[in-house]
């Protein structure tokens, strides 16, 4: 027995429920004692280590 594409999916859910979602988990944070930090402009989580990239030539 075959299964449709369309039952195999799940919809996503509408924008606004995920916006209430979202809504009701700061201010749980928030009175939980959670704290939001506002970062700058032009600033990024990402750290820069040893280069991952390969490098192909003579030894």
């Amino acid at each position: 027995m075959r299964v449709k594409a369309s039952e195999m999916k799940k919809k996503a859910p509408p924008a606004v429920e995920t916006h209430s979602s979202i809504d009701e988990q700061v201010a749980a944070f928030l009175k939980s004692g959670g704290e939001i930090q506002e970062i700058p402009k032009g600033v990024s989580g990402q750290v820069f280590g040893t280069s991952k990239q390969i490098t192909l030539g003579k030894k």
